[in-house]
Formats: C-alpha cells, sequence, structure tokens
C-alpha cells in the first residue's frame, strides 16, 4: 500500500468510526422508548391479534411469548 493510500485509509477508518460511535449512542438513547415498543407489541398481538390473511386475525396466547432474558442487551438491535 503507498503512503498516499495508507493515510487515506487512516483517515476513513477515523471518519467510520466516529459514525459508529453516533449510531451507538442514538441507539442506547432509544432504550426506554425500545422498551416501550416491545411491551405494547405484545400487548397488541395477544390482545387484538395480527392479520394472518385477508381479515384473519389470529391471537397469540400468553403461555407462547417468550420470556425476556434477564440481561441488559436482550432487547438490544444488531447492525
Amino acid at each position: 500500500m503507498t503512503a498516499e493510500a495508507a493515510e487515506w485509509m487512516e483517515e476513513e477508518v477515523k471518519v467510520q468510526e466516529c459514525r459508529y460511535k453516533g449510531i451507538v449512542e442514538e441507539i442506547d438513547a432509544l432504550e426506554p422508548q425500545r422498551e416501550q415498543w416491545t411491551e405494547d407489541f405484545l400487548n397488541i398481538i395477544q390482545t387484538k391479534g395480527f392479520n394472518v390473511t385477508g381479515d384473519q386475525r389470529r391471537k397469540i396466547p400468553k403461555k407462547d411469548i417468550p420470556k425476556k432474558p434477564d440481561r441488559p442487551d436482550a432487547l438490544r438491535v444488531i447492525w
């Protein structure tokens, strides 16, 4: 790799790391809201259900809803 290419690569890595940190901060800031979204979603599929096909709806019984793992990153989005 030429010196010019190595310099460009170094600068590009810094830019990408900066972008990544920004994305992580934004996602982490959504944590409380993400918890609420998950609760709302689970409530909707247990009470109203979801469309299977056309106008047919299916409710998910509470016993079929998986338990949330007991760890801080249980609902973490992987990108």
